[in-house]
């Protein structure tokens, strides 16, 4: 998913499971649409660098498949801090609207509520084939073997921004490719007075997404092959120490970072405060706080050692975002050619330009648009380096119990308590004990 935006996790509970019998077909849909078949709701996720941007983004385009369809779509952007637990909400309550976006991390915990359509071969049909689609983005719209949840929408990697002018001054003559070299390099930046690597310690999605990519490094799961949550093995609590010790050992990200929250330091990082940053499709977002594509390079995420690719040089989470229909929608019919719609080659060039994202949609990503630099890493990233998080009911849950356990330990390292073995050891088996029993 998008780190333009917090991911809402905070408040998911054992919700989930209580909700797996609570939705289905039948009760109003509630979210703003009456029964009509000329009428649609729609939530969408804010991607663009506020609400407003992203109504002028799509409004124009939900006016233009009226004009197709002859269905209205009632459009609702929703902020990311809200999104998911509003979600959640219209799960257990049946009052949801018809057609969402949805985190592709929360595909399979929404997926176990049994509120949204699942999408077998004949709805897939409906809306072209499921091979029109990266398969990367695939394996993040719900559980193996199980019809997916949702269908991509926009497709992200992380990327390792940096400023040329900065490293230029540092005498740093390219990116770096390993964390050793990033370590040294920060060293560097740091003796020129500028802050090496931006992060957002209160950030909890943020924090999950690095820490996932840290432990494949690792050779190392969240999850076993049941889908039970193994936080404690020695290579993940390895792998977590080695990013929070960014700040705590290697002093490259500043430890007021400990207390940064959504974008913030992407705002860093575009006003020139920082030298690097680590983010997923970071271009629009960049170019709205006013920073020019040429003052920055992009690069892939470092790893231990060598170069990106399968298994430990796994350096990017499959992230993006993923467009899902209530079950109980009163015009399922009108919902499938909305999606249909959206992910259609030419809207799916429209909104991924739009958002410099990347069309998860295979015949989309022809347009010239996509082979700039900007594009050019996530694709690579996505096609070659990346993973899903885990698939499991409880993902949503794992997001929030592990990313708060960073964030504690981020806080540890800003007030200049020790970040040892131990004291990570003890902030994940803290997570792994709030996790719901399966």
């Amino acid at each position: 998913m998008r780190s333009i935006r917090a991911a809402a996790v905070g408040a998911v509970t054992l919700s989930l499971a209580l909700a797996a019998t609570a939705c289905g077909g039948g009760s109003s849909n509630g979210g703003g649409s009456d029964d009509s078949p000329k009428t649609l709701t729609y939530w969408a996720s804010n991607q663009g660098a506020s609400v407003e941007i992203d109504k002028q983004v799509l409004q124009p385009e939900l006016d233009k498949f009226e004009k197709q369809s002859g269905i209205k779509v009632k459009l609702e952007v929703v902020p990311w801090s809200d999104l998911l637990n509003r979600i959640l909400t219209a799960t257990t309550s049946g009052q949801g609207p018809d057609v969402l976006n949805i985190g592709n991390t929360w595909s399979a915990s929404l997926q176990a509520t049994g509120a949204l359509l699942p999408w077998d071969t004949k709805n897939f049909d409906a809306i072209g084939g499921r091979d029109r689609f990266l398969d990367s983005a695939l394996a993040s719209t719900g559980v193996q073997g199980k019809d997916p949840a949702a269908v991509p929408l926009y497709a992200m990697a992380y990327g390792l921004y940096y400023n040329k002018k900065i490293f230029a001054d540092a005498g740093i003559g390219k990116p770096p490719a390993t964390w050793d070299e990033l370590v040294a390099d920060g060293q560097k930046i740091k003796a020129k007075g500028k802050s090496p690597l931006g992060a957002e310690g209160a950030n909890v999605s943020e924090n999950v997404h690095h820490v996932f990519v840290f432990a494949k490094q690792h050779g190392a799961d969240f999850f076993t092959a049941d889908g039970k949550p193994d936080f404690t093995s020695d290579k993940v609590v390895a792998a977590v120490q080695q990013y929070v010790d960014l700040m705590a050992e290697d002093k490259v990200i500043p430890t007021g970072n400990a207390e940064y929250a959504q974008n913030q330091s992407v705002s860093d990082f575009a006003k020139g405060k920082q030298a690097m940053l680590l983010w997923q499709s970071a271009a629009a977002n960049l170019k709205s706080q006013g920073m020019s594509e040429d003052a920055y390079g992009v690069a892939p995420v470092p790893v231990q050692s060598g170069t990106p690719g399968t298994g430990t040089r796994i350096n990017s989470m499959a992230a993006g975002i993923n467009v899902a229909v209530f079950g109980n929608s009163h015009n399922l019919d009108g919902a499938r050619q909305f999606v249909k719609f959206l992910t259609g080659d030419d809207e799916q060039k429209v909104l991924n330009k739009a958002y410099s994202t990347i069309p998860p949609v295979k015949s989309a990503q022809s347009d010239a648009a996509f082979d700039t630099p900007a594009f050019a890493v996530p694709k690579e990233t996505l096609a070659t380096s990346s993973a899903p998080l885990p698939q499991v009911a409880s993902e949503s849950q794992f997001e929030t119990v592990v990313g708060t356990a960073v964030k504690d330990l981020f806080a540890d390292a800003a007030a200049g308590r020790a970040v040892t073995t131990d004291s990570v050891k003890a902030k994940l088996e803290k997570a792994q004990q709030q996790m719901p029993a399966a």
